[in-house]
This record gives structure tokens, sequence and C-alpha cells, in this order.
């Protein structure tokens, strides 16, 4: 079982990743100042494997507990889904005492951290990641929000979760292309923070595809104490925590363009493919680095290429509403050799261009 502590302005977050800690979450739930009512938001999916196990858990307490189900995918994490999310916390009164609990992944952490971050101007809430892409990315750092027309995650909120409980045993159920979705994350912290866990990727390639769960626990242990040590650094992204986005700005774009039909991380993939080429024009990445991270993301079944010829200019014209422009600058997070970033705002509409070129299905 590992455990770590996120400090924060608000007092800090509880991370505790332990097998079986969907049998435990009542027991820490009541540990603290016990809610009079705690909403579980997940999605239909896992409602339906895990729902009724979490809220019989939290109602052995003494706690009064509610489930509420939204469809599952990126569209739930739309205005529409929010305002019925509040529609059900009135229905309960859920009151500046209540407790918002996300069981799910990213989609359900980043609506249930926002509802709860605006219902009552800030209420309580914990998550419960059951994906790997949550488990070693989204369930941690405060980030919350959803979707609008205008571009990806636009409107949200900083608003840290009292509580991460990880239980490595809920990757079990997971499709195998969820199971690649989410090791992109990891191959960015790899690429962004430390050489040496690229390596252990490689390494360990054929364990971790077969979700086999101590090499698992292990890679969701050594991403989050990388997430951990960034946000600490610079909770509200002024700094350091920007190299986050690496592969974020063209990923975006591009999983705009595909109306979200390709995961996060596979969009993500491709988005970090296209960086790697930013990198090698401005001559802080060499070639065999460029091939090797092509080589590390097809390995673990993650794409180097769009299922789909893309059009070039609409994906560079999604890049200039991203929400990392500053000063009309869009600011790119490149790799100066892998582990280390450089962040640049000089890179002209040409040479992001050549970038989307690089991962286009036309040009392979």
């Amino acid at each position: 079982m590992a455990k770590l502590i996120l400090k924060n302005p608000s007092g800090g977050t509880r991370i505790v990743v332990q097998a079986g800690a969907l049998d435990h979450i009542g027991e820490w739930i009541a540990e603290g100042e016990s809610p009079p009512i705690v909403v579980v938001c997940t999605d239909q999916t896992v409602a339906e494997l895990y729902g009724d196990r979490v809220v019989d858990c939290i109602r052995q307490h003494g706690i009064a507990v509610s489930l509420y189900a939204i469809p599952p995918g990126d569209a739930s994490k739309s205005p529409s889904e929010l305002n019925r999310l509040y529609d059900r916390l009135g229905e309960l009164h859920v009151a500046r005492d209540g407790m918002l609990l996300a069981l799910g992944g990213g989609v359900v952490s980043d609506l249930t951290g926002f509802a709860a971050a605006t219902w009552m101007r800030g209420i309580r809430y914990m998550t419960c990641p059951t994906t790997l892409e949550s488990d070693v990315d989204a369930c941690v750092g405060g980030k919350t929000g959803i979707n609008i027309a205008a571009g990806k995650n636009l409107v949200g909120a900083f608003h840290h979760p009292q509580l991460v409980a990880v239980d490595p045993e809920c990757l079990s159920t997971l499709p195998a292309r969820d199971v690649s979705a989410g090791l992109a994350e990891s191959i960015k912290h790899a690429l962004i923070c430390d050489a040496e866990f690229l390596a252990w990727h490689e390494e360990h390639q054929d364990a971790i595809l077969a979700v086999e769960s101590t090499t698992l626990g292990e890679l969701v242990e050594r991403n989050l104490r990388i997430k951990v040590d960034v946000v600490t650094s610079d909770e509200r992204e002024h700094g350091r925590r920007a190299i986050l986005n690496y592969g974020h700005t063209i990923g975006h774009a591009i999983e705009r363009l595909f109306y979200y039909a390709l995961r996060h991380g596979e969009a993500v993939a491709l988005g970090m493919v296209a960086a790697a080429e930013l990198s090698r024009m401005c001559g802080t990445l060499d070639d065999a680095d460029v091939n090797r991270i092509r080589t590390v993301l097809a390995a673990f079944g993650l794409p180097t290429v769009a299922p789909q010829p893309l059009d070039v200019e609409q994906v560079l014209a999604l890049t200039h509403g991203d929400k990392k422009v500053q000063g009309g600058k869009r600011r790119w997070v490149l790799l100066d050799g892998i582990g280390r970033t450089i962040m640049r705002d000089d890179l002209d509409d040409q040479q992001i261009r050549d970038a989307i070129a690089s991962v286009n299905a036309s040009s392979a």
C-alpha cells in the first residue's frame, strides 16, 4: 500500500493506492468529519461493476448515500450533464456539509469535481478512479471542468479532493484499448520528467499489457509521485505545472476534430508524436529519440498516425483556441532530450502544420 499527501492551500489531499481500496471507502469517509450524505457520481458502466459495492460500504458506516450515474463517454462532460447533476443535488437537499464521490474515469472525476467546486460555492469531494488514465493522472491535481463548443476544458476550477483512493484491482475489468489509452499519460510523465521511467516501461512491456497487478501497482505509484511533485511545486499552473500539457495542444485539437471518437490517451499519443517532431525541428531532440517515442507508443497499442486523414488547417485553427494561449501566443511544451522539457512560444504556423502532417494518415 502506498500513501501520499498532496499539499495544497485547502489542507492537502490524502492519496491511498491499495488493492481492495473500494471496500474501505466508508471507513475512510467516517474517519474525518462525517458528512450527512454522500452522492456517489459515476457512469452507467462503472455503476454496474462497482456501484452497489461502494454504496453498501458507505451505508455500513451510518452515512446516507445516493448513487447518480451519467452516460459513459466524453460527451457527458457537458453543461447539460452538469445541470442534471445540479438538479439531483437539489432534489437530495445536499448542503454545504455534504460530499460528492467520483467513482470512475477522468470524465466522471472532472464533472464531479467541478460540481463540487461550484455547488454551494464549494463542497467536499473524493475520487475513486477506476481507469488507468485516471489512476495515473486525472485523479490528482485539483483540475476540474467540462467541455463546451469552443473547446475542451475551457470551463473549470481548481478544487482538490480530500481523498483519492486508488484500487488497482479495478484495472482487471478494463478493455485492452482503455489500458493502452491510460498508458499514454504514464509515458508522458516519463518523457517530461524521468528518462529511467521510460526505460522501465520498455523493460516491463509484457507485464504492463498483461495488467499484472504488482507491475501496475508500481506504475500507478510512480506516476502519482511525479504528478504530486509537479503539482505541489506549482498548483495553479503559473510555471512548472505546464509541462504536464506535453502533447495536449495538438492532441486536444485532434480529439475535438474526431468528436471524441478517439480515447483521450489516443489523441494525446498523436499530440506527443507531433510535439516530438516540433522538438526535432527546434533542435532539442534528435532523430533517435523521436523514433524511440514512436516505437514505445506503438508497442503499447497507441496510435502514432491518425486513423483517418486530418484536415491540417482545421487542426491548426483549433490549437489557437487552446486554453494555454497567453498574450495571443501558444505556449508549446517541447522535449529537451528524454526526461527534460523546454517551453517555446515562438513557433510559427508552418512549423505547426508540419508537425500535424507528421501524424496525418495521408502522409504515412
